[in-house]
């Protein structure tokens, strides 16, 4: 009698399960330990070029200097730190409301939205260091100029976007709601905003780092110190001393304060359409 014979599993379909397992488990280590492995070879290129080639450290510093720096000069360049992350949290929610509210009057309102949302395209393709001195000219208070420069560029993706969702729900469905009489907030509510959640938030990740360059830019164009200065001032700084070994450390906090930014917001996306959306449901290999 054969194998199929007695009721057992073909031993192919126990391989491709097995091939199945190990591809998930090398995709799930490898999705951390991958990027790790390329970080570090990169440190050491970084370290051998600047040892081989005796390159001085106001033109080039080694990652150990660098390193060095960001600890010896902590207490400046976390208070500029503090500033930065400020000014593009405080852009990110002002552009998540004024956004969500604009894209909601735009879908309750054909006419309002062929009004405005021209202006609203005007402003995004505008490059915000046109515009950051204006803004510095009549604007009295540096953190109210630092703060509407940064909102400039997170507002589009976040307007677009859930737009663009409040408008893609199930004509059918809406047809279903007018059928049974539901008001335009009823049709808002149980309908429109779920289906535009997904897309409100990729605009959200992407507003997240918008902000961030926003508010780094809005800081280059103001170009002020003292004790409310952020750190592309502080960059700006180190670069008038050559003091290079600080413009990397401030570098290397604008960079992870992005990826804390938009690892923060993917968990955010991540945790509200787990258990219903596709695009964060988990599917076998």
């Amino acid at each position: 009698m054969s194998i199929t014979e007695r009721g057992d599993p073909p031993l192919a379909v126990d391989q491709d399960e097995l091939l199945r397992v190990r591809q998930k488990r090398f995709e799930q280590t490898g999705r951390w330990i991958l990027p790790v492995l390329v970080l570090a070879v990169m440190l050491v290129l970084w370290d051998r070029v600047v040892v081989w080639n005796e390159i001085p450290h106001y033109i080039l510093p080694g990652p150990g200097l660098v390193f060095t720096t960001l600890i010896e000069d902590w207490p400046i360049l976390f208070d500029a730190l503090l500033v930065t992350v400020q000014i593009t949290l405080m852009a990110l929610a002002v552009a998540v409301i004024g956004g969500v509210g604009l894209a909601v009057l735009f879908t309750q309102s054909r006419l309002v939205e062929m009004s405005f949302y021209p202006y609203a395209v005007i402003l995004q393709v505008t490059p915000i260091v046109a515009i950051a001195p204006l803004i510095f000219i009549y604007v009295d208070s540096r953190i109210a100029g630092l703060l509407m420069c940064a909102w400039l560029v997170a507002f589009f993706p976040v307007l677009s976007n859930t737009t663009l969702g409040l408008n893609s729900a199930d004509h059918n469905l809406r047809d279903l709601f007018r059928i049974y009489g539901a008001t335009r907030w009823q049709t808002l509510r149980y309908l429109q905003l779920p289906s535009a959640l997904p897309y409100f938030l990729g605009g959200l990740r992407i507003a997240g780092g918008l902000s961030l360059i926003g508010a780094v830019v809005a800081e280059y164009v103001a170009g002020t110190g003292g004790l409310k200065s952020g750190l592309a001032f502080r960059i700006l700084e180190a670069g008038y001393r050559l003091n290079i070994p600080r413009m990397f450390a401030a570098l290397l906090l604008i960079a992870v304060t992005g990826v804390v930014v938009f690892a923060g917001l993917s968990f955010l996306s991540h945790m509200l359409l787990r258990k219903w959306h596709e695009s964060a449901l988990k599917r076998d290999v």
